[in-house]
């Protein structure tokens, strides 16, 4: 399998909105997704932004299914998410060494 890069860009979106996201997502048992490695959100200057890195596209797919009804619910759909294949990765507390794709 290969981990991917996943992001989504979602304007109008509030610091509110994702955080209700969350807690439904704790609410409905999915706080650890499985295959989710990594994830990181941040305001942007029009919204939300979201980035992600997953084991595989199916891991990531299979918490879509779950995902993409809790985000309508919050007013959240839209951007359809980007999925790229992950080029690099680096983790400062595994100390790894550089390894490319290419």
């Amino acid at each position: 399998m290969e981990k991917i890069m996943v992001y989504f860009e979602m304007p109008g979106v509030s610091g509110e909105q994702y955080d209700q996201v969350w807690r439904d997502l704790i609410a409905a048992g999915h706080a650890f997704p499985k295959g989710l490695l990594h994830h990181a959100a941040a305001p942007t200057t029009n919204g939300w932004l979201v980035v992600d890195v997953w084991e595989s596209e199916d891991h990531f797919k299979e918490f879509g299914r779950m995902l993409m009804p809790i985000l309508s619910k919050n007013g959240m759909s839209g951007n359809d998410p980007v999925i790229l294949p992950l080029h690099h990765m680096y983790n400062v507390a595994e100390k790894p060494e550089y390894e490319s794709k290419l």
